[in-house]
């Protein structure tokens, strides 16, 4: 576990000073209300993640507020920083099945998908399912392979189908796809197509951690022979899919008042007219960010949404939406600079 922090002391207790005829007057303590039975899942899932997935506390939130939206997620990050951990260690604790792709560049797209073979004993066709048949998908360094190969996930990512030979296989839900992601600088890297960027909800870039925490990290992995000490297979499982499932429900039931939608759409619409912006965001991005925001608020257990969730939201569901013109990438200007500079060029209701 983490190293455990000394307690804070206690405050120093009060006591009223004024004339011996006056009491200040009590009141009753007001409750809170009760926690969604969703939000303590989530609370209990993001703790037993964060066993293994050591330091990664944004990162962590965002991937469940993914999965209570139902979308897809693109990670994006340096080799050897936990990216397939944590996928592993999530998949353990709502016991989903769970496969993995390791993407080259001569994958062919019927080794995502699947294919028709002709089985000799039975003298008939019959499907081979692809690795697409699963509740989470980890597509392995996805821009290792091209494009075409990319676009297999198109229908699956969108639908939750696959077809092959013209007849079509719908996926056991909940299903969600993790495609890490190299930095497109690296040798040997494709872009992804606009078409295929789009269909992922959130980019979720992960970070080096606390020097702190990557000494924990070192220390608890080399405990045990081969540098598994830190072990997805031990995080405990927490519930079940059909627990995702309803939660999922409950998310998509948070209130969303049309002042804060219009804010998500404001947001959307100034990437369109910003100069340093070759191509904005389309009307995806805005659904999008209503519908991580409403997920935030799940996993903060409210009923309802602020403009601070779509605030929240923001980078991690435009910044992969979005194209920056030539000369600022030239200038040295990153994806989350200009976009931290639209956020600010747009008002928030005030509620």
């Amino acid at each position: 576990m983490p190293p455990i922090l000394p307690a804070p002391p206690p405050p120093p207790e009060l006591s009223y000073v004024g004339p011996a005829s006056y009491a200040p007057p009590s009141y009753e303590p007001v409750m809170a209300p009760p926690m969604p039975r969703s939000a303590q899942i989530m609370k209990s899932i993001r703790d037993a993640v964060a066993q293994v997935f050591v330091g990664q506390d944004e990162v962590l939130y965002q991937v469940q507020a993914a999965l209570l939206a139902g979308g897809h997620v693109l990670l994006e990050g340096k080799p050897g920083l936990g990216k397939t951990h944590l996928v592993l260690a999530l998949a353990q604790t709502f016991g989903a099945s769970f496969r993995r792709i390791q993407f080259t560049p001569d994958l062919m797209p019927s080794d995502v998908t699947g294919h028709t073979l002709y089985d000799l004993g039975s003298q008939s066709f019959r499907v081979r399912h692809g690795p697409v048949f699963t509740q989470l998908l980890l597509a392995d360094e996805i821009n290792r392979a091209p494009a075409k190969t990319q676009s297999a996930l198109l229908e699956v990512m969108q639908e939750a189908q696959v077809t092959i030979d013209g007849e079509t296989h719908t996926l056991a839900a909940p299903f969600m796809t993790f495609a890490t992601q190299n930095p497109i600088e690296q040798e040997g890297t494709y872009p992804l197509p606009e078409a295929q960027l789009d269909r992922f909800l959130l980019k979720v870039v992960i970070d080096y951690p606390q020097a702190e925490q990557e000494v924990w990290i070192v220390k608890a992995a080399s405990s045990i022979a081969g540098g598994r000490g830190l072990n997805a297979a031990s995080v405990q499982r927490i519930c079940s899919t059909d627990d995702i499932l309803q939660a999922q429900q409950e998310a998509a039931g948070v209130q969303a008042v049309e002042s804060v939608v219009n804010y998500a759409v404001n947001l959307t619409r100034a990437t369109r007219s910003n100069g340093a912006i070759a191509l904005g965001a389309g009307t995806r991005g805005a659904i999008s960010l209503v519908r991580v925001a409403k997920a935030y608020a799940l996993l903060d257990g409210r009923h309802y949404i602020t403009p601070a969730d779509v605030k929240r939201a923001a980078l991690p569901v435009l910044r992969h939406r979005i194209t920056l013109a030539p000369e600022v990438s030239i200038s040295g200007q990153s994806v989350d600079q200009v976009l931290e500079s639209v956020i600010r060029s747009v008002e928030a209701p005030r509620q």
